[in-house]
């Protein structure tokens, strides 16, 4: 596992795409481009330096005007750890199988899926393989939509261009222009006034700086958490939470949350907790501009962080994120829903030069198109999630015919998306085995498919959170005639968003896995969840046209 992560870090870095004119760079943002012009001169080389993300297909491809340049990012991140990794991941998987039928099972999904919320890997297969013919309806739509866009504009549609040709068609149907969008999300803002502002609203804790300690690295910094009716006063909060949100050359890709101290009352320690994200720092020191999608981790890695630092146990083994990979993600993505929140979005969203509050057009638009995507966005998620149930559902007999050259590694891919009908040329699974880090240096084997799982429950809690207690100010005010008539909606709806964050935070944030998982969510709820939410936030319901 370490050998697969030190790897990928190495060719990660060695790939990363180099560019000699800024002409290939057109449709970018000069910010952007003065970044990349930035970290070819940290290297000591001339021209244009972009690193590699994770995920096979890279943000910039969404931007980036020329094909050409496109295709050179794609293509540089499907080929990470091809060379290095392949016969350790084969390896890995070989090893695990082993260890498995020693422990009893038969596989290793077997294994880790049995102490999961799932129980068992057939009902993951079943829930993944169930939603397959939806996305492939959606996706056939998306892609018939693209091509034709792509066509009109004379040019070729392939996978790399996907992202390119999806901004646009939002941008022609949706009036939604991403490079605009950012500039109502700065990170100092959004952290402030919308994650840690909504954090208020819901549990009642305030962040407060603490400029007095460093971070571990240039541009980490320091807050203390306090909870209600708690005096300001340093190092008596209930923990302290770290943000380490940029990008740098020894710093592997992704975005995750840690946890540096665990809270315990066995022990009587207070929660250290972290959130990091890769995102590029501005060359001229301002505050980065941040993508929907970047926005949305934001708000994601905070509910991780909120699972961590309002824990309330006994026992360390039980605190915080030390729960089952398919419900650690639920409070995570429930935190997601809060992003553009109408009671808390216009706190925070203010056009960078101008102050204006993002307008309620532009927010419209954003909404009309959330569900515009999701045949994609499901469907290289999904492939990914079937590429991880298919190495860890070997038994060692089959794990030990395995090749380990990159060639039948790709085809074992190819292989285990066509048994499950998702084998197209247009859509890559968000990651391939090579550079699949969650399953071979993240903890994750056998349980990348817990994200979905997760958000059938965040999808479905959230319905709760909507139909029975945090309405919102303009739900409230309906009728309102006046400014005192609108406050005091106000804070009828910021009291109905306490009580019932009061309430998730009982029952969900502060058990950890103390609580059995299905019951809390049966308490919470008053049922156990349903799959329809998540259908139809994605759109799965009805198909792309």
């Amino acid at each position: 596992s370490e050998d697969f992560g030190r790897n990928l870090m190495a060719d990660t870095l060695a790939r990363a795409v180099r560019f000699e004119d800024a002409e290939e760079l057109k449709g970018l943002p000069q910010d952007r481009i003065d970044v990349a012009a930035a970290y070819a001169k940290e290297l000591g080389e001339e021209g244009f330096v972009f690193p590699l993300e994770l995920p096979s297909v890279q943000s910039e491809q969404q931007r980036l005007a020329r094909a050409e340049a496109r295709a050179a990012l794609y293509e540089a991140a499907r080929l990470r750890g091809t060379e290095s990794n392949s016969a350790t991941l084969v390896e890995m998987a070989q090893l695990r199988a082993e260890s498995a039928r020693l422990l009893g099972f038969d596989t290793h999904a077997d294994y880790v899926i049995a102490e999961e919320t799932a129980k068992e890997a057939s009902a993951v297969n079943d829930m993944l393989r169930g939603l397959v013919p939806a996305i492939n309806a959606n996706a056939a739509g998306e892609h018939k939509i693209l091509a034709e866009e792509a066509e009109l504009n004379g040019e070729n549609f392939t996978a790399a261009d996907w992202p390119y040709w999806e901004a646009k068609v939002r941008q022609r149907d949706f009036a939604l222009d991403d490079n605009e969008l950012r500039k109502y999300f700065p990170l100092d803002a959004v952290l402030v006034d919308g994650v840690f502002a909504a954090a208020h609203r819901l549990y009642g804790i305030t962040v407060v700086p603490r400029d007095d300690l460093d971070g571990y690295a240039e541009g980490v910094r320091v807050w203390e958490v306090f909870d209600d009716g708690q005096e300001h006063k340093l190092n008596t909060g209930i923990g302290l939470f770290l943000t380490d949100y940029f990008g740098r050359p020894t710093k592997r890709g992704g975005a995750w949350m840690s946890t540096f101290m665990e809270q315990s009352h066995l022990l009587d320690t207070r929660p250290v907790v972290i959130n990091v994200m890769g995102i590029a720092r501005p060359a001229n020191g301002s505050t980065p501009l941040l993508s929907l999608d970047e926005l949305h981790t934001v708000f994601h890695e905070f509910g991780h962080a909120l699972h961590g630092l309002l824990s309330d146990v006994r026992y360390p083994t039980f605190s915080g994120t030390n729960v089952p990979r398919d419900w650690v993600e639920f409070p995570s993505q429930i935190n997601e829903n809060w992003a553009l929140d109408p009671a808390l979005v216009k706190n925070y969203a203010r056009h960078v030069d101008t102050g204006e509050v993002i307008p309620d057009e532009l927010l419209e638009a954003v909404s009309k198109a959330s569900q515009f995507g999701q045949g994609f966005a499901t469907a290289e998620y999904v492939a990914a999630s079937i590429i991880d149930l298919a190495w860890h559902s070997l038994t060692p007999e089959e794990a030990a015919k395995l090749d380990s050259t990159p060639e039948a590694i790709a085809e074992f891919e190819q292989a285990a998306l066509a048994a499950a009908g998702m084998d197209t040329d247009a859509i890559a699974p968000r990651y391939r085995s090579t550079y699949f880090q969650h399953i071979f240096a993240g903890g994750y084997s056998a349980g990348y498919y817990s994200y979905l799982w997760a958000e059938a429950l965040d999808a479905d809690g959230f319905e709760w959170f909507r139909e029975n207690h945090a309405a919102t100010p303009a739900d409230d005010t309906t009728g309102a005639t006046d400014t005192a008539a609108a406050d005091s909606a106000a804070k009828v709806s910021d009291g109905a968003a306490r009580r019932a964050g009061q309430q998730f935070r009982d029952l969900i944030l502060s058990t950890g896995a103390s609580r059995d998982f299905s019951e809390v969510y049966a308490k919470l709820r008053g049922r156990d969840k349903e799959l329809t939410p998540l259908l139809v936030r994605r759109g799965l319901n009805t198909p792309s046209v």
